[in-house]
């Protein structure tokens, strides 16, 4: 053989070796044998850069075992202004059933950058109404009340209140952008793909939290600082914090929370921290209530607390307004909080109560809870049974966390 062949020989048996360098096998193992729809799989981007060592992130592909491309998305949570971009995470989403004990799936790297998908999360600040800050995904929105709309300048809309709203629609595309759009009486009305009916006022809403006495409920005012780390097209993730308030015996008490919002999902995570001086002679604690906003004068309400797994639940069928139909609202809290019980605030005469999950604190811990709902007419979940399975599936979920490798090497998955 003459040495010019024997380079072409060489070059072509390297040829598949180059190929498979390009890939990456990744294997989830469903081992709590859970039906997980729209799962999401976080996958530190430094160990998808140990497989692929040339990866570029907006070079990037996800296969699922039948080859078919899967949407994903790279997180670069901190911008680098000089120097090199630090990425976070590799973020995808993959349904499993009961019976999937172990899927596959690959990632690719490509010579092109990849354009990219359509988002099915959204969070944005909102200065036109008076610092709202909206999130959504293809299921449930969102927001929460900012600093402008505590000043007098709101006029007849001023309100103090560190409530999550919650708004309801019934298709998968986003709408808070267009639903602004409308008007106050537009974004009361649904034209076919949903509205804003529920009623927040100086409530918790959907998760709001504020610190519990026994008898008691002292809460923040509105978010006075916002950061969007990420957004879309899979997941969101956005911080707001809270100014200082008084928890009683003179502790003053600030909070940072962070959302995630993943697609496909009726619940938020949502990550607390406080931080507080204890009150000397205190056991160094406090109890946060994380609540979920009744309102008895508009619909007949069921609540459910589930001390095992964790969840409090909320089903409310509107008669005032038989066209808002049926709403559940829920919490979860996660497996490494621990649940200090169930309690409900007393409201004024013909006020709304909030019921609430309470978890104790240490100062600068963090309290990692879900919460959202889900509408009837959206056709998904349509009984308060049907609710109260899906908070219980979700709690099991969570306990049991899918188990990931990538190249044969075990990672421990950021799933929620």
């Amino acid at each position: 053989m003459t040495k010019h062949a024997l380079l072409i020989a060489t070059a072509l048996s390297l040829q598949p070796t180059a190929v498979l360098a390009a890939k990456a096998t990744v294997v989830l193992y469903n081992e709590g044998k859970l039906a997980r729809p729209a799962e999401t799989v976080v996958i530190p981007f430094a160990a998808v850069r140990e497989a692929l060592p040339d990866l570029i992130f907006d070079q990037v592909i996800v296969r699922d075992a039948k080859g078919a491309i899967v949407p994903s998305q790279v997180t670069a949570m901190k911008h680098i202004h000089k120097g090199p971009a630090e990425y976070d995470d590799l973020i995808f989403q993959h349904e499993l059933g009961g019976n999937d004990q172990r899927v596959t799936v690959t990632i690719e790297s490509t010579r092109t950058p990849q354009p990219p998908f359509a988002s099915k999360v959204r969070a944005a600040y909102v200065p036109e109404r008076w610092d709202d800050f909206a999130w959504e995904n293809d299921v449930v929105a969102h927001r929460a009340y900012g600093p402008a709309l505590a000043e007098p300048l709101a006029g007849k809309d001023q309100m103090t209140s560190s409530g999550i709203d919650l708004w309801t629609k019934k298709v998968p595309y986003l709408v808070a952008d267009r639903w602004y759009r409308k008007g106050h009486d537009g974004l009361h009305t649904d034209t076919g793909e949903g509205l804003d009916f529920y009623e927040v006022g100086r409530g918790r809403g959907v998760g709001g939290v504020g610190l519990w006495d026994g008898q008691q409920l002292a809460v923040s005012a509105n978010w006075q600082t916002h950061h969007l780390y990420a957004n879309g097209p899979v997941r969101a993730i956005f911080e707001l914090t809270y100014d200082s308030w008084d928890a009683g015996n003179g502790v003053q008490v600030t909070e940072r929370k962070r959302f995630i919002v993943d697609a496909g999902q009726q619940l938020d995570e949502v990550q607390s921290t406080f931080d507080f001086t204890p009150a000397a002679g205190s056991d160094g604690t406090l109890t946060v209530g994380i609540g979920l906003t009744e309102h008895p004068a508009a619909a007949d309400v069921q609540v459910k607390t589930d001390a095992s797994n964790k969840f409090m639940a909320i089903w409310e069928k509107y008669t005032d307004q038989p066209s808002h139909d049926e709403l559940g609202t829920g919490i979860v809290l996660a497996p490494e909080a621990k649940l200090a019980g169930f309690a409900r605030t007393t409201p004024p005469a013909k006020g709304r109560p909030d019921s609430l999950l309470l978890v104790k604190v240490k100062p600068g811990e963090t309290i990692r809870y879900f919460a959202g709902g889900a509408w009837k007419p959206a056709g998904k979940i349509t009984t308060a049974a049907d609710w109260n399975v899906y908070l219980a599936s979700k709690a099991r979920r969570l306990a049991t966390p899918i188990r990931v490798e990538i190249n044969g090497v075990p990672l421990r998955s950021g799933v929620p």
